[in-house]
């Protein structure tokens, strides 16, 4: 028999169903649930109260959706028990609401910090000195790259890199501080839109288990929420509220990394851009956050002189040693593509090699990973 029904007494309930079911009643918003922590100490005390005692605080309409039981809570409750016996010694499940000793103190000073977090992974390790790094779901080859190689180095300097698991510039980030993983840190630190019993977008499955081997993945959602369309900017303010800072690197105008990044200042914590060509769309988001302001971040030095935080150098660099082992045409084919993507005509133009010399060293440089065939039948060099 459950123990999550509507008649079991609220001082009988977990603490973190007792949390939930604020967190599921219409009307309670986070200030008003502070207030009543305030007056009365904890959450199973709050749903102990009468109608009478609570009219000093609350409307009648407040009070009539408090003292109704949410419809969906009995499930949600049986499914977050669950979801918690499923936690191992390898990977810990957890629950945590305000005052809990895993909770994050950057989240407390949010405006709505959500009353429940829902914790899965390294839980043990702490996210110290946290970075979000956001931007295109749809990025350049470049644009991957550079958030791949801006987050190892974050992380080698004892950064945790914050994201959000979305495809793009966000798996990237991910991916490039897990390289650099140890058992005895926490690497990354992913935000989800949905309940952590799922993952979304399903081509992440494998990468959030090394997030959570490897760093948190962490949700407001309860477990069984599905992803839905309005759960993601919703997510960006707590990827905001858990980093000292956040670096977008490549966003389009309308872009939900921009809501990040007008929540990070809002917050006061610091913006950081990297800049790129005049003539991609997937630019112009960062480049106008730099005309307001943001810090140009051209590497990951940028952000550790700006916060304070140190950076290794690197003992030797693997582009240098590629370039040096190009063959003549393909050097001829790196110094005509510039920085900027371009079309095959344009190439045979500028390198002067006949159409198979041209298409042997694209092909070559393809293969060393030194650029990339976009979309339209562009070719634009990468840099690691």
């Amino acid at each position: 028999m459950s123990a999550f029904t509507p008649d079991t007494p609220a001082a009988d309930l977990p603490d973190w169903a007792a949390w939930l079911r604020l967190q599921m009643t219409p009307m309670i918003g986070p200030q008003t649930l502070r207030a009543l922590l305030q007056s009365f100490g904890s959450a199973p005390a709050v749903l102990a109260q009468s109608a009478l005692s609570l009219q000093a605080h609350l409307s009648p309409p407040q009070i009539q959706a408090l003292l109704t039981l949410p419809p969906d809570w009995q499930v949600v409750c049986e499914r977050t028990q669950a979801w918690l016996g499923q936690g191992t010694d390898a990977l810990e499940h957890a629950v945590w609401a305000w005052g809990d000793p895993g909770y994050p103190e950057g989240l407390l000073t949010l405006h709505d910090p959500p009353p429940l977090l829902f914790a899965q992974g390294q839980l043990h390790l702490p996210c110290e000195n946290s970075m979000a790094i956001v931007g295109s779901r749809n990025p350049t080859p470049q644009g991957r790259e550079n958030a791949r190689a801006l987050a190892q180095q974050l992380h080698l300097a004892g950064c945790c890199v914050v994201s959000g698991l979305a495809l793009g510039i966000d798996g990237a980030a991910h991916q490039g501080a897990l390289q650099s993983a140890t058992p005895d840190t926490c690497a990354t630190v992913a935000v989800v839109g949905t309940g952590l019993d799922q993952v979304y977008p399903r081509a992440h499955q494998a990468l959030a288990r090394q997030v959570a081997q490897h760093g948190w993945v962490l949700s407001e959602l309860p477990p069984g929420t599905p992803p839905m369309a309005h759960h993601f900017p919703r997510r960006n303010r707590l990827i905001a509220g858990l980093s000292h800072g956040v670096l977008v690197v490549e966003a389009a105008l309308k872009s939900g990394s921009l809501i990040t990044a007008d929540l990070a200042l809002s917050q006061g914590k610091e913006v950081f851009a990297v800049p790129g060509s005049i003539h991609s769309p997937l630019s112009r988001g960062c480049h106008a956050l730099l005309r307001q302001g943001a810090k140009l971040v051209e590497t990951a030095q940028d952000v550790l002189e700006e916060l304070n935080w140190h950076l290794p150098m690197p003992a030797h660099s693997a582009q240098d040693q590629q370039t040096s082992m190009a063959s003549p045409n393909e050097t001829s084919m790196l110094e005509a593509l510039g920085h900027d993507p371009q079309p095959l005509d344009v190439l045979l133009l500028r390198s002067g090699l006949a159409l198979d010399q041209a298409l042997a060293a694209l092909h070559g440089l393809q293969h060393s990973a030194q650029v990339a065939l976009m979309p339209g039948g562009f070719y634009q060099r990468v840099k690691s």
